[in-house]
């Protein structure tokens, strides 16, 4: 996937009307960035949202990050994934998750591999593109890991460390395409930075799921109460200088990593990120980082 090694990640989207998203997206991609990650969480359908941000740019790669299975089913997904990879070959990535609340009963691994059993399987009239649809899946454990390595082109995670990315790599093996998101914040004062990072994780601390993912990575009952610890907010939200930020990003791709898409918070909703996407841009392009310039 000719992602390159950074990538933007953003909620931002989620709050702007589409002629100010048009021009961030279109000064993104003359930044040099050549991929764009975003969710599914605020009320904005996935391929929708990919389908636009696509239309108005023309060279960036977007990854829905994710688009959730509970929000259509299989047959909707195939359609509309293929649709994308027609018009715009190989500038969408179809990133699928479990996503949303806890259901009762239901474990994320046979929902997942159930859904992808039923994408597999599907005989549609809609016309195959040249280029495939690619495919990744969102994944912490072992065996969801697996599922990524065996049944789609790779994995993302979302909120982990480095050490958790050095174990996917081992899990998902050197061919699979690795993704890592990570959250920064280019603050310097120690003291603001972490009460901005708390302010950014607090929701993460309320879910069980995520509260399991963070147990699993090593991180104690201390580490994850009173709004995180300062190594727990540390390792999760990098924060600092750019020279910094940019080191502690690096360390992803130490560990393994393909691509890493950044989250840059600290952004109040409905404001653009563009000046810390540039300056962004601007500390990583030394080192192969966002721009093909």
């Amino acid at each position: 996937m000719d992602l390159g090694t950074f990538g933007i990640y953003t909620f931002d989207f989620e709050h702007q009307p589409a002629a100010q998203i048009r021009d961030s997206v279109q000064q993104l991609e003359d930044l040099g960035w050549r991929a764009l990650w975003i969710p599914e969480a605020l009320g904005r359908d996935a391929f929708t949202h990919a389908g636009f941000l696509l239309s108005v740019t023309q060279r960036l790669h977007v990854v829905n990050g994710i688009a959730r299975i509970w929000s259509r089913e299989a047959r909707w997904a195939h359609g509309a994934s293929l649709l994308l990879a027609d018009a715009y070959p190989g500038r969408h990535t179809l990133g699928l998750g479990f996503g949303g609340e806890p259901r009762p009963g239901v474990k994320p691994l046979a929902a997942m591999a159930a859904y992808l059993d039923e994408l597999d399987t599907l005989e549609t009239p809609n016309p195959r593109p040249r280029t495939p649809v690619r495919r990744l899946l969102a994944a912490y454990g072992p065996k969801m890991l697996e599922l990524s390595r065996d049944r789609a082109d790779g994995t993302h995670t979302y909120h982990v460390n480095t050490a958790h990315t050095a174990q996917a790599r081992e899990i998902v093996g050197p061919d699979a395409f690795l993704a890592v998101e990570h959250a920064v914040l280019f603050e310097t004062d120690p003291v603001r930075a972490r009460s901005l990072a708390r302010e950014h994780l607090h929701g993460y601390l309320q879910t069980p799921y995520n509260l399991a993912k963070f147990r699993r990575l090593g991180y104690t009952e201390d580490d994850l109460s009173g709004g995180g610890s300062d190594r727990f907010v540390d390792d999760l939200v990098f924060w600092g200088d750019p020279d910094t930020v940019v080191r502690k990003l690096h360390g992803h791709v130490d560990a393994g990593a393909d691509h890493v898409a950044v989250q840059v918070i600290g952004v109040e909703p409905g404001r653009s990120a563009l000046d810390r996407w540039r300056l962004l841009a601007d500390a990583l392009a030394p080192s192969k980082g966002a721009a093909s310039r």
